[in-house]
């Protein structure tokens, strides 16, 4: 009796039927990851907003009701600050309040992307534009800027 050894091998057919199937997951998978990329920088632009604000809020109630300045608003929400706004890198005898938040945030969206500076109004390093006399503070992107619901990252 003679035995017969087969050699067992993928076809051709076989191997063309599983790169199909690797495209069609592919092709499935790939949109839906990008679409996650971009909500997490929409999700990442609405926290560093929370953050901000809460500062803000914090400052504006620790300084009796004064909100920080637009001209110095980055140092007064980073270092120590007195009772007038003040600020001060280390915490001493009238110095009492603040850091309100470790560093500025960089904005995560549009052209200014990476961007920290704050101002009243646009400039080249500025990711947030503040208005002093209201306390509020939003994203410095142009109204073309907008998230995957339309929606204008400026108005977040």
């Amino acid at each position: 009796m003679s035995t017969v050894s087969m050699r067992r091998a993928f076809s051709l057919i076989e191997l063309v039927i599983v790169v199909v199937i690797i495209g069609i997951i592919a092709a499935i998978a790939i949109p839906r990851m990008s679409r996650g990329a971009t909500g997490a920088k929409e999700s990442n632009l609405t926290a560093n907003l929370r953050v901000l604000r809460n500062a803000i809020d914090l400052f504006q109630t620790e300084h009796e009701g004064t909100y920080p300045t637009a001209a110095t608003i980055e140092a007064q929400l980073t270092t120590y600050t007195d009772i007038s706004g003040a600020d001060n890198a280390t915490k001493d005898a009238t110095h009492i309040y603040g850091p309100y938040i470790r560093s500025i945030p960089p904005l995560p969206v549009g052209a200014k992307k990476g961007k920290t500076g704050i101002a009243a109004a646009d400039g080249a390093s500025i990711g947030w534009i503040y208005d002093a006399a209201t306390g509020t503070i939003k994203a410095n992107c142009i109204d073309a800027e907008v998230d995957s619901k339309g929606g204008k990252y400026n108005a977040y």
